[in-house]
């Protein structure tokens, strides 16, 4: 035999609420406050996640038309398609950016608030008429992707399978969104690939041209990472900080340079770690396994040995 509820009345879902669950409920209402987290409503819903991958993969057929998406008769027949696609990833995009953009807006009046709504008008306009360069930079990507790898039988192979050439997509999209100063949502896009490919790069780290990840799981890099162009890092690798300068609260403090500096024509090969705002000067090979935290001239060969 089970305990009735001792009072109840209808849930939003058909079911019994009962005093219990009402006393649970104020008891989590009142952690959050307590931890300072913003509640999501009606008036300030969070950006939906399967909205924001949808964008991803929308963004996925615009940059890489025939590879994903659908396919196409003719030239006309993509254009079409890159068309009414944009147009989707216009309407979608619009509508999470926004909802990004006033989650964590003061205006608490019933009224949207007008700038959000200015700069969220702003922010799409700004990132659609980005993806031309971000296209270059991924082509530049996949030939490093090709050029790179021995076993790549052709840059096609890299576009339709390679971990890396995904995550760089994401990561590049989210890049732009994230320096025109949308919240949540970069993260978001990178953490969706993430998931899928074990690469985990943070929106704010700043790649150049030609960056190529071989294999890729378990690499991670930071978000005040600076790699130049040319790059080559395999699986494992970690580009992170190490120490977090802390305020007189004794909290970390954010957005200060704490993620190495990768130069030009860097490789670094699969398990190194690289921690803290070191320079890797141009050139060098950094050897597997190896741990650093501090900078390395340029043409440098560090093996572990070397390392420690």
């Amino acid at each position: 035999m089970t305990d009735e509820p001792t009072s109840s009345h209808p849930g939003g879902n058909g079911g019994a609420v009962s005093d219990e669950d009402r006393a649970i409920a104020a008891r989590l209402g009142q952690l959050q406050a307590a931890v300072g987290e913003q509640c999501a409503d009606a008036q300030h819903p969070v950006p939906a996640r399967a909205e924001v991958e949808r964008i991803v993969e929308d963004l996925r057929a615009v940059l890489f038309p025939g590879y994903f998406g659908e396919s196409f008769a003719d030239a006309a027949a993509q254009q079409r398609s890159t068309e009414t696609t944009l147009a989707r990833v216009r309407r979608t995009l619009r509508a999470q950016a926004q909802r990004a953009l006033c989650f964590g807006c003061s205006d608490a009046s019933s009224d949207r608030c007008r700038e959000c709504e200015a700069r969220t008008e702003f922010v799409t306009r700004a990132f659609l008429g980005r993806l031309p360069a971000i296209r270059q930079l991924l082509a530049a990507d996949v030939e490093a992707a090709y050029t790179g790898d021995p076993a790549a039988s052709s840059p096609s192979e890299t576009i339709l399978s390679y971990p890396g050439i995904r995550a760089m997509t994401s990561y590049r999209i989210a890049h732009e969104l994230h320096a025109l100063g949308v919240p949540l949502v970069p993260r978001m896009i990178t953490e969706y690939a993430h998931s899928a490919t074990g690469i985990d790069i943070h929106p704010g780290t700043r790649i150049g041209s030609h960056f190529f990840i071989d294999h890729g799981t378990g690499v991670v890099i930071g978000e005040t990472a600076v790699i130049g162009s040319r790059v080559r890092i395999y699986q494992g690798v970690t580009l992170g900080a190490r120490s977090f300068p802390l305020d007189d609260h004794g909290h970390p403090i954010k957005g200060i340079p704490r993620h190495p500096i990768i130069e030009d024509d860097v490789i670094i090969y699969s398990g190194a770690t690289i921690l803290g705002r070191v320079t890797i000067g141009a050139g060098s090979v950094i050897g597997g396994n190896v741990w650093l935290t501090h900078d390395v001239p340029p043409g440098s060969r560090i093996s572990q040995v070397e390392a420690s």
